[in-house]
């Protein structure tokens, strides 16, 4: 079982120009606690042909992480354009947003993004060189696709397992039992390279917005 529990992921002030920032609220909730930071990463595929030309918009990491529920704003630079083909500006494209912990990716939320101008004329008469002003980026969020792998959050006990084993204390009904009436717990500091970084109070929620596939 998972140890984070991503519970939704909202797109804020979508469609926008491509020059705006990205932002995305994320709620997750957290199962066990975590020693180590949990890191949240926000990836552009700037060419489906060579994925040298990807970016990493940002990077966040956050932590150590108690039991709870948890929100907060996930805000990132848009692409330089001049690291991306002029080719592959204009058209549709693919945005990642990941969450890693101790260098182990277990989610992967994948969004479709459409580049296009917005000026109709432009549309049907494109100029030679691309005007990045004038183009407007939609990010796909009724169709997001998410991968989730299994990881191990917890090395420590499996060395702990092995240098001698405990005896098993009984049990009586669930193994663990989430109270999900508890209040938002307040999301730990983030660490590097963070535009904004906004704690809000939750609601609680039994529902999980994003798709698996």
């Amino acid at each position: 079982m998972s140890a984070v529990n991503v519970k939704d992921v909202t797109v804020l002030g979508n469609p926008a120009p491509f020059v705006d920032p990205f932002q995305f609220e994320i709620s997750y909730e957290c199962l066990t606690p975590l020693k180590d930071d949990l890191e949240w990463k926000l990836v552009y595929v700037g060419s489906a042909e060579d994925e040298t030309y990807d970016q990493v918009l940002e990077s966040v990491l956050v932590g150590p992480i108690n039991v709870g529920n948890y929100r907060f704003i996930f805000q990132a630079d848009p692409p330089d354009p001049s690291k991306i083909r002029e080719e592959d500006i204009i058209g549709v494209t693919v945005l990642l947003l990941t969450c890693s912990y101790q260098g182990q990716e277990f989610i992967r939320v994948g969004y479709y993004v459409n580049n296009d101008y917005e000026d109709e004329k432009l549309r049907e008469e494109p100029p030679q060189k691309v005007l990045i002003d004038k183009i407007q980026r939609n990010i796909l969020v009724d169709k997001p696709r998410v991968t989730k792998f299994p990881i191990n959050f917890h090395p420590e006990n499996e060395n702990n397992e092995n240098e001698e084993e405990q005896p098993c204390p009984a049990l009586e009904g669930n193994v663990m039992k989430i109270n999900e009436n508890e209040e938002e717990q307040p999301c730990p500091s983030p660490e590097g390279n963070v535009t904004e970084i906004n704690v809000q109070e939750d609601e609680p929620s039994n529902q999980i917005s994003v798709e698996c596939s």
